[in-house]
């Protein structure tokens, strides 16, 4: 997103969406702020708040549920095509939806434990920390050959990212699965990339950008946890498709009131 749009797009604790988070009685200042510039102006003063984080309920049992995540440019689309899949692929109502834009893929956190978005306090930057941006969510582990498919049918059909202005390691391409190269379906996700010209790479941490390598850096998730993007890039509008519509925008605010997407302890606007 050129440098505009750098402070203005696209957390502590290393769980996903169990990890410690804030409820507020209304979700009222969440709405009517869809710009990054609004973004900004409403983050002088945030507040960190952590409170137990409930779970959505799930058909499965949550044993044979796993916590991944995958980047590829900028998150707030690749948020989008997820939600699509989880509806598509496991048949979930919008409260049953585990996708959540985030960081991963770097080493460090600061001193409390956040990794945020760009900040004009420069509170624990993501960039600066080696993260880069991702979709996390909690899927069966038999479903992450689909997951991987879908996530590489993301790309374009000469294989780079669908916002190629965006440039740097935050914008690299990326995943974490349980195990990393060791999961039992790491397999799938390699078919999935072999199908579509793609090398996979075991990540190191805080690694370079991908652009025009077909490359994708893999990672464990226990070594390279996922942490939670700030309330304001979930569910939001992206520059590469039409406007995804209210009643989507809108599932950040239910959420948050449900308790099922947290205060990050970020410059945010909740």
């Amino acid at each position: 997103m050129k440098l505009l749009s750098f402070f203005f797009l696209c957390t502590p604790v290393a769980a996903f969406v169990n990890a410690p988070g804030a409820k507020s009685s209304t979700s009222t200042q969440l709405r009517g702020q869809n710009d990054r510039r609004g973004f900004i102006a409403s983050t002088a003063a945030a507040a960190v708040v952590a409170l137990s984080n409930p779970q959505p309920s799930f058909a499965v049992a949550d044993s044979d549920l796993v916590d991944v995540y995958f980047g590829v440019g900028c998150y707030w689309h690749i948020q989008h095509e997820f939600v699509e899949a989880e509806r598509r692929f496991l048949s979930r109502a919008d409260s049953e939806l585990t996708s959540r834009t985030g960081y991963a893929g770097g080493t460090a956190t600061d001193k409390e434990g956040r990794v945020c978005y760009h900040n004009f306090q420069g509170v624990a930057d993501y960039g600066k920390l080696g993260h880069g941006e991702v979709v996390g969510m909690r899927i069966p582990q038999t479903s992450i050959g689909d997951f991987a498919k879908e996530y590489f049918s993301l790309f374009t059909e000469k294989g780079e990212r669908v916002d190629p202005g965006d440039k740097g390691g935050e914008y690299r391409s990326l995943l974490g699965l349980p195990g990393g190269m060791n999961n039992a379906y790491y397999k799938e996700v390699e078919a999935a990339a072999i199908a579509k010209g793609f090398k996979l790479e075991l990540g190191k941490g805080n690694d370079p950008d991908t652009l025009g390598l077909k490359k994708v850096f893999v990672h464990d998730t226990a070594k390279f946890p996922f942490y939670q993007a700030e309330v304001y890039h979930q569910f939001h509008d992206d520059f590469q498709s039409k406007a995804y519509g209210k009643k989507y925008n809108n599932i950040a605010n239910e959420a948050f009131d449900a308790g099922t997407l947290k205060s990050t302890g970020c410059p945010d606007r909740v």
